[in-house]
């Protein structure tokens, strides 16, 4: 038998074991399949990864050190939970403008009672907690019993709350604070067990979040498949796997290798987890959702819109009330100017993340997404010694673009 026959039987063997050049080009075939059946929820995703690996060689490696995807964290960590919050109202076919506002004067009364009336710190964040609830609910029902656009309530709501914080702190700044306090934004997990250059309970976290991601996937799967619903390709569903197990292994060792997981970062992922499982899992999430796509045939099959969205209202006002008391910890101080701007912020995040102006579209993760897209484009153009309104032209033009590619997917999803 000659060689070139040889070699030709050689080759169909290696095509039918499934390691042949057809494999390789089926491979690639279902994953570009997956990506564009997918481009919402994989785009930021991939244009996060693409930021961080930009900036990684324009800032000559100082991006991904651990000590800056910390500080990402630390500087973050108030806006990632507006945003959450925001993602939710927009979904519900609304808007919230005086999220920034109700920040600042929540973090400023906070401070008050800490600083000026010796409250125990505990009590004075329970207590800025129910203030950002029953604001919530105030705004929540003129817009839905009373019937005021959300755009006008809340416009009126970020004017009144950024005068009461003026009143409030009569134009002076009052610090400081308890310890802890200051460890809601600025605390780390503690340091336990042996010396192994990383930090465990940081390293042991990691393994665990692996754990339960692997088996979400694997049960969402299974779920689907009893329901003969669409699945991607078994191999691209390993290399999902893969994926995810590669990049919370590698933010993990990163975080161990400096401080490990600030407390901040805790409270973001239990706001994920338990949002997510809301608007994934729970009624209200689905008449959220359902309010947002097409209000008049919610309405028609008996959800009842003016108490979801009163309660939409209600988390957002503690959610914000919760992220100025985060900002407020991290400057150690309760400020006049606290809160500036968090709204558009929010709302860029928000959009970025996935959410539509129509309502009715978006997740938590998607918000969480483009917080942190928004964050280290700042971080990323800070280091790279790019002047602050340059800044703030490319993240208008951002923003732009994120919201035009949400135009031009729906329209290629109904083409």
């Amino acid at each position: 038998m000659s060689q070139t026959t040889l070699g030709k039987n050689a080759g169909d063997s290696r095509e039918r074991d499934g390691r042949g050049p057809s494999t390789a080009r089926a491979l690639t075939g279902q994953a570009l399949r997956a990506l564009r059946d997918n481009m919402r929820q994989y785009g930021m995703v991939i244009a996060l990864v693409l930021l961080l690996g930009l900036f990684q060689v324009w800032s000559g490696g100082d991006m991904l050190l651990p000590r800056n995807v910390t500080n990402i964290l630390l500087q973050n960590g108030y806006i990632l939970i507006l945003a959450i919050g925001m993602m939710i109202v927009i979904i519900n076919g609304h808007i919230d403008l005086s999220v920034g506002s109700l920040a600042a004067f929540t973090g400023a009364a906070a401070a008050v009672m800490m600083v000026d009336h010796d409250m125990p710190w505990q009590l004075a964040l329970f207590l800025s907690l129910l203030i950002g609830a029953v604001v919530g609910a105030w705004q929540g029902f003129w817009i839905a019993y009373v019937g005021i656009p959300s755009f006008i309530v809340t416009l009126a709501g970020m004017l009144l709350f950024r005068g009461a914080t003026q009143i409030l702190l009569d134009g002076q700044s009052v610090s400081p604070f308890p310890e802890g306090f200051q460890d809601i934004s600025q605390g780390f997990l503690p340091e336990v067990g042996p010396d192994t250059n990383y930090h465990n309970l940081t390293v042991l976290m990691g393994v665990l979040v692996c754990a339960v991601a692997l088996f979400q996937e694997w049960r969402q799967r299974k779920q689907a498949l009893a329901y003969e619903l669409h699945v991607l390709p078994f191999r691209m569903f390993l290399l999902k796997c893969a994926a995810i197990v590669a990049a919370v292994l590698a933010f993990t060792l990163t975080l161990a290798s400096y401080r490990g997981v600030p407390v901040v970062l805790l409270i973001l992922g239990g706001l994920l987890v338990a949002m997510g499982f809301v608007m994934r899992n729970a009624v209200i999430g689905r008449h959220i959702y359902a309010l947002g796509g097409n209000r008049a045939a919610a309405q028609l099959s008996g959800v009842k819109d003016k108490r979801v969205t009163m309660l939409v209202f209600v988390n957002m006002g503690v959610l914000a009330a919760l992220a100025g008391c985060v900002f407020a910890a991290r400057l150690n101080a309760g400020t006049p100017g606290a809160g500036n701007l968090f709204e558009l912020e929010a709302i860029a995040a928000a959009f970025i993340g996935g959410a539509s102006m129509s309502g009715g579209v978006g997740t938590v993760l998607g918000a969480v997404i483009g917080g942190l897209v928004l964050g280290v484009l700042n971080n990323g153009m800070s280091l790279v010694g790019i002047s602050q309104d340059v800044q703030q032209v490319i993240k208008g033009l951002v923003l732009l673009a994120a919201v035009g590619f949400d135009v031009w997917n729906k329209r290629r999803a109904r083409s």
